[in-house]
Order: structure tokens, then C-alpha cells, then sequence
């Protein structure tokens, strides 16, 4: 009974994080859910939870196409290109530990995860700011 008054809480508390949030601060959040799901997958996995470690990698994949679906290509360049490309592979990896229950591959894919997450965390303010406005400016200009 508890948890479920914790999850609910988590919830409420996500909705409000998601309201008030800049782009940057949801992917960040987006990241870091894919790593908890890929987290609760692999301890699904060791307790012989199959039911449960296939939702969570599943809900762990919709995020990181979520994320890799949302690159702006044309902005982007090389950079949006390799990001497609290492998502996608994270996606095939994801499956793969899933069919074969292999932690190992879930641990894979956090590795390659964390650095892009914590390149995130490390961008100043102001880049987050001039890319927030340009991407304003560019959405006034196409309407």
C-alpha cells in the first residue's frame, strides 16, 4: 500500500518536474530514466522476473527512440548523426540482453549512456540558452 502512495507521489512529482522544465532539463530527465529502466531491467533479470525485466527494457527502448527521434538533424550535423547512430545501436543492444537475458548487454548500454548524460550535465547556461532562442527563432520563421 505504501508504495503505491511513493509511486503516485513520484508521479505527481514528475508531471510538475515535466511542466515547468526547459528542453535541455527533459532530455536530461529522459536520460536518466532510460538508465533507471535499464537499472530495474537488470534487477528484474537477476531475480528471474521476466515478465517485468521486458517491460522495463521495453519502456527503457521507447525512451532512447524518444531521444534519438527528437535530434534535429538539420542543426545538428555530425554530431546529431553519430547520436542517431549510437541510439540506435543502444536499441539493438537493449533487444539483444532482453532475448538473451544478458546482463552484461544491459551494462553495455549504461556505459554508453552515462558519458552522453553527463556531457549533458556539463553544458553551460548560456549554450542552453542560445540554443533554446535559436530554436525559438527558427520555429516563429517556419510558421
Amino acid at each position: 500500500m505504501a508504495l503505491k502512495g511513493i509511486q503516485a507521489y513520484k508521479k505527481g512529482s514528475l508531471k510538475q518536474d515535466l511542466s515547468t522544465a526547459d528542453p535541455h532539463k527533459i532530455t536530461l530527465m529522459l536520460m536518466q530514466g532510460a538508465l533507471e529502466k535499464i537499472a530495474y531491467a537488470k534487477g528484474a533479470m537477476e531475480r528471474r522476473e521476466y515478465e517485468s525485466k521486458a517491460q522495463h527494457v521495453s519502456k527503457a527502448i521507447a525512451i532512447i527512440v524518444s531521444l534519438r527521434d527528437t535530434l534535429d538533424m538539420d542543426i545538428g550535423g555530425e554530431l546529431a548523426e553519430n547520436l542517431f547512430s549510437l541510439y540506435d545501436y543502444m536499441v539493438t543492444r537493449l533487444n539483444d540482453g532482453n532475448i538473451q537475458n544478458n546482463e552484461k548487454i544491459l551494462d553495455e548500454v549504461i556505459q554508453l549512456m552515462l558519458p552522453i548524460k553527463n556531457a549533458w550535465m556539463q553544458i553551460p547556461e548560456s549554450a542552453k540558452q542560445e540554443a533554446y532562442e535559436m530554436k525559438k527563432q527558427q520555429s516563429v520563421a517556419s510558421v
